[in-house]
């Protein structure tokens, strides 16, 4: 009798999936690696001030590394000027835009891992958006 009712439930919730197109989730590992995105901010590089960005690796431990990343800023009004920069050796992306004093600048960026010795992972992770006025 319980075998009857096991298989009388498991055929209703099959054809009820087949039916109402009800899909399996699959289940994806988890990214190899996150990333952090620092608010704009203004510095002063090769002593001009200048706005910058920087995209991180926040938590990447064996048996994962940190493939690419990359970090942008905008000028809030500024037209479509997106300044990006892609990562060094380390990771870290830094991207710097021309400070006008009073203007808002949002910074956006992207982050991806790789496990080790694999091609970087197929979803990277978004950052942002970031605003501050300067």
């Amino acid at each position: 009798m319980a075998r009857l009712v096991l298989v009388l439930a498991v055929t209703v919730t099959t054809v009820f999936a087949l039916v109402t197109g009800v899909n399996v989730a699959n289940a994806e590992p988890p990214p190899p690696c996150s990333f952090t995105l620092s608010p704009p901010q203004v510095e002063q590089v090769n002593g001009v001030a200048m706005v910058t960005a920087t995209v991180a690796p926040a938590e990447c431990g064996p048996p994962a590394v940190p493939a690419t990343s990359v970090a942008c800023l905008q000028m809030q009004g500024g037209g479509a000027v997106t300044r990006c920069f892609p990562s060094d050796a380390s990771g870290s992306a830094r991207v710097v835009f021309d400070y006008v004093p009073g203007a808002t600048y949002i910074a956006t960026g992207r982050g991806c891992g790789a496990w080790i010795g694999q091609s970087p992972a197929p979803k990277c992770q978004m950052l942002g958006p970031s605003s501050a006025p300067l």
